[in-house]
């Protein structure tokens, strides 16, 4: 696995011995088996960024802290020119760019992300975490999965969900798609 995944894994690990948890504990309120927690916190498999939001809430850091080693600093504005946002790449298909990684005590987790078509696979990978999410399409073409029911959205669509039921999404007609995530 990459250096960035295995360092934030390190982050994630300090996290959970300095708040004094097990990762029996921590694993079973996070509702995922010990042994894929473990997998997680060892470096060797890369953390959905729905369980990275989910652990910067339980541990009361910013999302940021994990991602980078550094606190956000600014806390007027945060300004993000084109392309320059933090790059988190999750899964293969996927590819976040945090669009406030340096604002302190954000509201909000605003992200830039782009789905890359994937070959012939039809299954999902399904994530979920506390809160709400909205997505606004900017181009291309999506195939949403929410709590069972399946959605399109097209290129300006937007879409607001409870985040907390499983929820995936695929880019169609064998192209990017590229949409703005909010998660509350």
């Amino acid at each position: 696995m990459s250096e960035q995944i295995k360092a934030i894994a390190a982050r994630i690990k300090d996290l959970r011995e300095i708040s004094g948890l097990s990762v029996e504990d921590l694993s079973a309120e996070l509702k995922i088996s010990k042994d894929a927690y473990m997998e997680y916190e060892s470096g060797n498999v890369d953390f959905p960024v729905s369980l990275l939001y989910e652990l910067a809430n339980k541990f009361n850091v910013e999302l940021t802290a994990i991602l980078t080693g550094e606190d956000p600093k600014l806390r007027t504005y945060c300004l993000v020119k084109k392309g320059k946002g933090v790059s988190v790449e999750r899964r293969k298909q996927y590819i976040y760019q945090s669009l406030a990684y340096n604002f302190s005590h954000k509201k909000a987790e605003p992200f830039l992300v782009t789905v890359e078509p994937e070959s012939c696979d039809s299954t999902f990978n399904l994530n979920s975490h506390p809160g709400q999410e909205f997505n606004y399409v900017l181009e291309g073409t999506l195939k949403i999965i929410i709590n069972n029911h399946e959605l399109i959205l097209n290129e300006g669509d937007s879409l607001y969900f409870d985040s907390s039921y499983s929820h995936g999404m695929k880019a169609m007609n064998g192209k990017p798609a590229r949409f703005l995530a909010i998660i509350l």
